[in-house]
């Protein structure tokens, strides 16, 4: 999201060190909060793999009061199970500030552009997912889009990524996206800031790590090495910084945002938030009216299906990938044939498997919790033991999917990292 304002100064928490880590008939009403709490539930899975915090709107506040006829019978609260087959999702971060608290400036000051833009996938048999990041400074063709006012603007060949939200709203960034990649994608959301500032403080804050000291300026971030909890103002500027990280562009800002959204993940799932009803009411209340949905998403059942798909996915199955490019004036270009091949390998349903580093702007966390090996299976034959030439034969493994370019950079949601940052004396 654009970095021009200049907001007040940061007042998370420093820490010096890395901690680790009868039977009644239902009414109308009770069918109506059930279907709320499906949304809410949608809401918490969702989100947890969007930074722009997908949401669900606030069913209880839409519904109007109803009136009960006579010849009228309560039919059961519907069921809800995962959705068929996979799921291709647009997901969009507008900088737009109107309809935004006053502390991000006047809403006049910005235009309305998609500053983040990530692709969720989910895989047929929902055994993984991704999630790739396209950076807002990414040339690409613009396809004919229709007006929202009528008609429709023409086609370009070359611009940014981030101006198609400006230039025909949500479906037109759906279309650039459908075009560059050759997916179809048929789900769409929009988020703004205040959606983000609300979901990290839902959950009561979420633990990022600081490998280097982070010094920017323009968001008012200044962060010590160490564990900080962010939540609201703090975490959204945490996610907009870019000039105190890495080597100061956007893609450094990427990285620091899949950092963020692995430790999002991680944070839901540790707290047991879905196994309590008020925590995921609360969570759904805290998103409610930022977000713009797709008619094909304005749905407490379609909502609930998709998360219902995401919810048992292991957390080394989710990806946090950035598409390969390479710098051109002003901004970046697809990398070739890396793009091409990752999104071959998303069509074809493969799962990614990431064989670059994290990128620029975070490096592994030292202090990562490291999982037990598991123990040798028992067995009953003393001779077996005590034969040192007798050897379990090897295990067969599944192939890793798609091994994708090192030139994608990423992380999976089970990958502990760190902010590298870096001093104002180290920007130019």
């Amino acid at each position: 999201m654009s970095d021009q304002l200049r907001p007040r100064s940061n007042s998370s928490r420093n820490l010096k060190t890395v901690a680790r880590h009868g039977r009644l008939k239902k009414s109308n009403a009770a069918v109506t909060v059930a279907k709320f709490l499906a949304g809410s539930l949608a809401v918490v899975l969702v989100s947890g793999f969007s930074v722009a915090a997908i949401a669900t709107y606030d069913v209880a506040v839409s519904v109007q009061p109803s009136v009960h006829l006579a010849n009228e019978s309560n039919g059961p609260v519907p069921s809800i199970g995962a959705i068929d087959g996979g799921v291709n999702m647009l997901i969009v971060g507008s900088d737009s500030r109107v309809g935004q608290d006053a502390a991000f400036g006047p809403e006049d000051s910005t235009g309305d552009l998609n500053d983040v833009t990530m692709l969720l996938h989910i895989s047929e048999d929902h055994s993984n997912a991704s999630v790739i990041s396209f950076p807002r400074d990414l040339y690409v063709p613009i396809p004919s889009c229709p007006d929202p006012e009528g008609g429709s603007f023409s086609a370009m060949s070359s611009q940014k990524i981030n101006t198609t939200l400006s230039y025909g709203g949500l479906a037109c960034t759906v279309l650039t996206v459908e075009k560059l990649t050759g997916l179809s994608i048929p789900f769409a959301a929009e988020a703004q800031f205040s959606g983000v500032m609300a979901m990290s403080s839902a959950v009561g804050g979420v633990p990022v790590c600081v490998a280097e000291r982070i010094e920017d300026e323009y968001t008012g971030t200044m962060l010590d090495p160490g564990e900080h909890v962010l939540e609201g103002y703090d975490a959204l500027q945490f996610l907009r910084t870019r000039h105190g990280l890495g080597d100061g562009s956007d893609l450094t800002r990427i990285n620091n945002q899949q950092l963020f959204m692995s430790s999002l993940v991680r944070t839901i799932q540790s707290a047991d938030t879905l196994s309590d009803p008020a925590k995921v009411y609360g969570l759904a209340k805290a998103v409610t009216g930022n977000m713009r949905l797709s008619d094909s998403l304005n749905s407490v059942t379609t909502l609930a299906s998709i998360a219902i798909a995401l919810k048992d996915i292991d957390l080394n199955q989710v990806v946090f990938a950035q598409v390969p490019t390479g710098n051109v004036a002003g901004g970046v270009k697809a990398s070739q044939p890396a793009f091409d091949d990752l999104f071959e390998a998303v069509a074809a349903d493969e799962p990614l498997t990431l064989s670059g580093t994290t990128g620029t702007g975070t490096v592994a966390d030292p202090n990562a919790p490291v999982e037990a090996a598991p123990a040798p299976a028992a067995t009953t034959d003393p001779s077996v033991a005590a034969d040192p030439a007798v050897t379990e034969a090897p295990v067969a493994t599944e192939a890793p999917g798609a091994v994708l370019s090192k030139s994608v950079t990423g992380q999976t949601a089970g990958d502990y990292t760190c902010t590298d940052g870096r001093l104002l004396s180290e920007q130019g």
